[in-house]
């Protein structure tokens, strides 16, 4: 996913899993010349709603192994980075990187969501959870739409 991938790149130059949330901007902006700096700035928003970075005192910290990330050659991010996903698009996306086919996990979640009466975010989080797979970031925000 590239927006793992490109929340990463900045903590494996450091080879830190906590950096200043300015340097991460600076990496992003200045260094790799991937993004703006207030895009780089949005991007740390984004990470933190997807639960990838929690912000303390100035600094970020991954919430995921940056070590297990891949950089590929000449990989820049898109701009579908900057944009937040909704619960349900995190919830098939951890899902789909759970080894479960997208396309199962989808139509299970619809049919959860007719059986329960519940929004496609809560019935995304309900399903997550009853095949084990951790959606913490995705409930908060399923819960907030609530």
């Amino acid at each position: 996913m590239s927006l793992r991938t490109a929340v990463a790149a900045p903590f494996k130059q450091q080879g830190k899993a906590r950096i200043g949330e300015h340097e991460f901007v600076v990496s992003l902006s200045l260094e790799r010349d991937w993004l703006a700096p207030d895009e780089a700035k949005q991007l740390v928003d984004v990470a933190a709603d997807e639960g990838l970075v929690t912000r303390d005192d100035g600094d970020l910290v991954a919430d995921f192994d940056v070590e297990s990330v891949e950089i590929p050659e000449g990989f820049t991010p898109d701009e579908s980075v900057l944009r937040e996903r909704s619960a349900f698009e995190q919830v098939v996306d951890a899902l789909a990187s759970a080894g479960h086919e997208r396309q199962t996990a989808v139509a299970s979640v619809n049919k959860l969501q007719a059986d329960l009466g519940l929004t496609a975010d809560a019935a995304a989080v309900v399903y997550a959870r009853r095949e084990g797979v951790e959606v913490d970031a995705a409930a908060r925000k399923a819960r907030e739409g609530l």
